[in-house]
């Protein structure tokens, strides 16, 4: 059995899946692709840096949801459309993590809609 976290600062889901599970032994929460859609209006700001802070702050809002930082973050999956802006990616993630930093894996995707230019996904060890 898994247990489904809701969170109201990130973007309700667009399909059938929930934006974070926590596992049936309460320890992992898994985070769904989070996207930089605003969950006020679902707009989608201009340029990367300010979607990679929308997809973090909508990241954070869940891992909050579940009772958990952070800090807690073990593991990070990263989408970007363009890994042109893997620098700018990595200045704006540093205000989101610190050390001892969580395993991540940045990858260049297709990502759905042309406009969105980040998405991030991520595994929670729940305090």
């Amino acid at each position: 059995m898994i247990n489904e976290i809701k969170a109201e600062g990130a973007p309700a889901p667009i399909g059938p899946y929930s934006q974070g599970v926590v596992t049936s032994g309460g320890r992992l929460l898994f985070v769904a692709g989070q996207t930089p859609k605003d969950p006020k209006g679902g707009s989608l700001a201009p340029d990367f840096r300010a979607q990679a802070e929308r997809t973090l702050l909508n990241v954070k809002a869940i891992v909050e949801a579940a009772g958990a930082t952070m800090a807690d973050v073990v593991k990070v999956n990263a989408y970007l459309a363009d890994l042109g802006n893997f620098a700018a990616f990595n200045e704006v993630y540093a205000k989101y993590f610190s050390p001892p930093y969580p395993a991540r894996t940045t990858v260049g995707a297709f990502l759905p809609g042309g406009a969105v230019q980040v998405e991030i996904d991520v595994v929670v060890s729940l305090p």
